[in-house]
Parts: C-alpha cells; sequence; structure tokens
C-alpha cells in the first residue's frame, strides 16, 4: 500500500519597507550602484522586490552631515527575517547612505503568491530643478512651515534741530520747579507772618 507524500509546509514570509536617504550630492551611477546592491540581497537572501520609488531630493527634518537635504528612495518587498538584517548590514557600509528605516507592514504571507509589476520595480532618475526648489521653500513659508528672514526696521531719529531728548529734559526740569514753587507756597502759608508776630 503506497503511502501519500506529505506536502512541504509553507514557510510564510512578511512583508517590509526600507527607506534610505542618499547624501544630496550623490550622482545617478552612485545612487544605481545602491540600488542594485539593495536588489542583489534580496534576490540572494529568496526575497521578492515588489515596489521601488525614487523619491527625488527633498528637504531633512534636521541636519545630517551638515546637510538639509538628501536623495529618498523607498523599497517595498517579501521575505523573511534575516533579510533585513544583512540589507541593513549592506546599507550602513555604504558611505553614500546617510540613514535608514525598516518597517513590518504585514505578517504570514506565501511567498507564491507575491506578483510582481516589472514596471513598480524600475529605478527612474529625478531631476530636481533649483527653481523647483525654491518654490518648495516659498510654499512652506506661506505656510509658516520655514523660518522667515528677520525684519528690518528702519531707524528712527529725530529731525534736524528737534532735540527731542533735550525737550523731554527741559518738560522734566519744569516739572521739579513748580513742584520746588508748590512747597515754597505750602511754607509760606504755615509761617508765622512777622508783622503779626510784632504786634502780639
Amino acid at each position: 500500500m503506497e503511502t501519500a507524500e506529505a506536502a512541504p509546509a509553507t514557510k510564510w514570509a512578511r512583508e517590509y519597507e526600507t527607506i534610505y536617504i542618499l547624501r544630496h550630492d550623490v550622482d545617478n551611477d552612485a545612487a544605481e550602484k545602491v540600488i542594485d546592491r539593495a536588489k542583489d540581497v534580496i534576490k540572494r537572501l529568496d526575497g521578492t522586490l515588489t515596489k521601488l520609488d525614487n523619491w527625488g531630493k527633498r528637504k531633512l527634518a534636521y541636519p545630517i552631515q551638515k546637510s538639509n537635504r538628501g536623495i529618498f528612495v523607498y523599497l517595498k518587498y517579501v521575505g523573511f527575517s534575516d533579510l533585513v538584517a544583512e540589507l541593513e548590514r549592506n546599507l550602513r557600509l555604504l558611505d553614500e547612505v546617510v540613514r535608514f528605516q525598516t518597517v513590518l507592514l504585514e505578517e504570514d504571507i506565501d511567498p507564491a503568491s507575491v506578483a510582481v509589476d516589472p514596471d513598480e520595480v524600475q529605478y527612474l532618475h529625478v531631476e530636481e530643478e533649483e527653481e523647483a526648489e525654491d518654490a518648495e521653500l516659498e510654499r512652506a513659508r506661506s505656510l509658516g512651515m520655514a523660518p522667515r528672514a528677520p525684519r528690518e526696521y528702519p531707524s528712527v531719529s529725530a529731525p534736524e534741530g528737534d532735540d527731542s531728548t533735550s525737550a523731554s529734559a527741559a518738560n522734566a526740569d519744569t516739572d521739579t520747579d513748580m513742584d520746588t514753587d508748590m512747597d515754597a507756597d505750602a511754607d509760606a502759608d504755615t509761617a508765622p507772618d512777622e508783622d503779626t508776630k510784632e504786634e502780639g
């Protein structure tokens, strides 16, 4: 009697996304070498790249290596837990990569059921013009998200011949003189009259 062979157990994979940032001055050839290396790691460890997107040069939330801009690249792939560690190890070794982050999107995925659209995994170069950069900065300023240049207020100077400072000082002197005169009048009212003394 023949025994039916047991079907091999399905090895469940996970879906991840990794975003890495390249230095802003990296040229297209160097950027393509980085993505080729990432693709190689994913393929070598039985993973499947499902989406690749070059987001282009963007403003960073805070300066990294004295730079405010970087080139953002997005990867979405299906693989096993050892794939993430190896991919991040490779990204860490590349001088062009300044930051990266991986997020787990979904668990228990059958690797055989993953479909790949060839157009989704093509690396396209994004050329960014200076005008677009200026427009982005201007838009951020209009929304109150970018620091504005400090305003310069014109200095106010008194016209020649009009010394307002000395006028204020003169008014202060006049007030003091008036107080003194009033005190003198009050003393005169309370002091006995000399003529009255003689009569008494």
